[in-house]
């Protein structure tokens, strides 16, 4: 079970880089734009918000790398930490901002975090 909760929480991980990746640097490109549905004029200048989110995300990831290479026990409570940081995001922002990442974020951080919780 350690090997199944260890590829989750790195795919987790990897989906936080990718959310870096768009928030900050594709925002204003039709990857950011299309996943909103914004026209330029909006992605311009919701930019400046979507990197700071970014900027998040990637501490997440961090995060969820540091628990992945750490020993024992850091790295699983590292894990923990960090996964729950990632469900409550997902929750957040499903209920303030856009319902599909309860599935795109809370869903994946849950199921890692899950497998965490039963590898220990």
């Amino acid at each position: 079970m350690g090997t199944v909760a260890n590829v989750l929480v790195a795919l987790v991980a990897a989906e936080h880089v990718y959310i870096l990746v768009l928030e900050m640097f594709l925002w204003q490109r039709r990857p950011g734009r299309s996943l909103h549905g914004f026209d330029r004029e909006t992605a311009r200048t919701t930019a400046p918000l979507a990197a700071n989110q970014g900027l998040y995300n990637g501490f997440l990831a961090a995060g969820l790398v540091w628990g992945l290479l750490a020993a024992d026990p850091t790295g699983p409570d590292a894990q923990v930490f960090f996964l729950c940081c990632v469900v409550v995001a997902g929750v957040y922002g499903a209920a303030t901002a856009n319902r599909r990442i309860l599935v795109a974020q809370a869903l994946p951080g849950a199921l890692a975090l899950t497998a965490v919780l039963l590898a220990r």
